[in-house]
């Protein structure tokens, strides 16, 4: 019966260890992952030959590339649609990372260190990346307000913008061991984590994707700041005013931002492209 007890504190101890780091549980890594079957390998190969290519021609020939350029250069004048354009090279860069942990691709490779070399060109000094303002901040996006961030509650994407970024440098960093990428990241966040928190600018962002950046950059590095950064925008949600700006702007009256995060009883589901 002691031993038991025990056996039973022990895990206990263990657990509650283990959660002061992190989950209890965790996902294994991607590239710990070799699939050897006949259903999903073959798709996976067809994304990694077919789709994946497509999808970074794509973000070529529609400016998504050209806007990194210009931000770069600080001169023309945004190409795209929407601020958030910039994420499609992140979101295809994150992707491929996932896709080189099954099949390495000297020539992927390559490729997405050229994309990561432009994306750093525009990156401002002090870590700013967005270059809805960068490429023209006397003219920027209708989205992105005069100042950085001020509509960030509204329609400008800049936190949404870093997320997937860190998302995105996460994975080429485990793909491949590189951190040019990562490096780019890190240097984004040090600027939102110096610029966001209790006792500075106050903000709940557009979109709950910054918030699992932090904590992938967080488990990478181990530097506390960007789990406690995550932390303070969780909590921020539903303390700031009901954001009923942007629910006008996109039409909806059930918006994310509008209850405390801790504090909520129901559970409610978001889709989100």
């Amino acid at each position: 019966m002691r031993k038991c007890l025990f056996i039973v504190s022990l895990f206990a101890i263990t657990e509650v260890n283990a959660q002061q780091k992190d989950y209890a549980f965790t996902a294994v890594p991607f590239t710990s992952i070799k699939l050897t079957d006949n259903f999903w390998l073959p798709r996976i190969k067809t994304n990694h030959t077919v789709t994946i290519p497509a999808s970074f021609e794509r973000c070529d020939k529609t400016g998504r590339v050209k806007n990194f350029i210009m931000a770069a250069e600080k001169k023309g004048k945004f190409c795209t649609t929407y601020p958030f354009d910039d994420t499609d090279i992140y979101k295809t860069i994150e992707g491929a990372s996932f896709s080189l942990g099954l099949f390495p691709d000297k020539k992927m490779e390559v490729y997405i260190d050229s994309l990561i070399e432009i994306v750093a060109n525009a990156q401002e000094p002090d870590g700013y990346l967005y270059t809805a303002r960068t490429i023209d901040p006397a003219k920027p996006h209708a989205w992105a307000g005069p100042e950085r961030w001020v509509k960030e509650r509204e329609l400008s994407h800049e936190l949404y913008n870093s997320g997937h970024m860190y998302e995105a440098a996460v994975a080429h960093f485990q793909a491949t061991g590189k951190k040019n990428f990562l490096n780019i990241a890190l240097k984004n966040a040090d600027l939102i984590c110096s610029v966001f928190g209790p006792d500075k600018m106050h903000m709940a962002p557009g979109h709950q994707v910054i918030e699992m950046g932090l904590i992938k950059l967080y488990r990478i590095t181990g530097k506390k700041q960007y789990l406690e950064t995550a932390k303070y925008f969780i909590e921020e949600r539903g303390i700031l005013p009901a954001m009923m700006q942007r629910a006008k702007i996109l039409g909806r009256m059930e918006l994310i931002g509008r209850i405390i995060f801790r504090l909520r009883n129901k559970r409610k589901q978001l889709a989100m492209r």
